[in-house]
């Protein structure tokens, strides 16, 4: 939200939204973190970012999600942005199979400039579009399973699992980084955006809305 870099937190990570143009991640982005959505949303220039804080026991967080232009004339812009990330949210449209298409191009330039340990959550928005759909959800969780991502269907016009798809990839951060029991020292800087602030640890975390149970890894 525009007012929440002001508030106090104890941990702040950052993510990125990635995927083709115009599949809908600067509405996915504009729903978790203000709950908006603009129908005369237009191409992201650059690179833009916005900030959520969510209450995980009695620690604060602050997500710093970066919304990536996809247009080729930005991509030496986008992948230094790759650099701290921990999270990822690659984003296509179901009802336009070319953005399914590109899903293997964006895993390779994941992989290539992010962190090995990044979370990855592969969303096929749009999912209100139904009768336009031409990429089946099974298609999706196919994908999915043979790169090891979470899964999920979203709209965020309806609000349909958008907070969901944000919070599943902060809870696999946690449970990745519990598993590592601390994060090497070598990485803090490039994680931690802005002075004084740790790396996300998070003990738990409580979506503000009911789940549905459609992540598959």
């Amino acid at each position: 939200m525009a007012d929440s870099y002001d508030e106090e937190c104890d941990y702040l990570f950052k993510a990125v939204l990635i995927g083709d143009s115009a599949v809908g991640k600067s509405n996915l982005l504009s729903r978790f973190a203000k709950d908006e959505f603009r129908l005369d949303s237009k191409p992201t220039i650059g690179v833009e970012f916005a900030y959520r804080n969510v209450k995980i026991g009695d620690k604060v967080i602050k997500a710093q999600i970066w919304d990536t232009a996809s247009q080729e004339r930005f991509r030496v812009i986008t992948s230094s942005y790759y650099r701290g990330a921990l999270g990822a949210l690659l984003v296509y449209d179901i009802t336009r199979r070319t953005t399914f298409q590109n899903v293997k191009k964006w895993m390779h330039e994941l992989r290539g400039f992010g962190n090995l340990e990044m979370v990855i959550v592969l969303v096929g928005n749009k999912s209100d579009l139904s009768e336009s759909r031409q990429v089946s959800e099974e298609e999706g969780k196919k994908i999915a399973e043979m790169e090891g991502l979470f899964f999920m269907e979203t709209s965020a016009l309806r609000n349909l699992n958008v907070e969901e798809a944000f919070l599943r990839m902060i809870n696999k951060i946690h449970e990745t980084t519990m598993s590592q029991k601390c994060l090497d020292v070598n990485m803090t800087e490039s994680n931690v955006v802005g002075a004084g602030k740790e790396i996300i640890t998070i003990d738990e975390v409580t979506a503000t809305k009911h789940s549905n149970n459609c992540c598959y890894r």
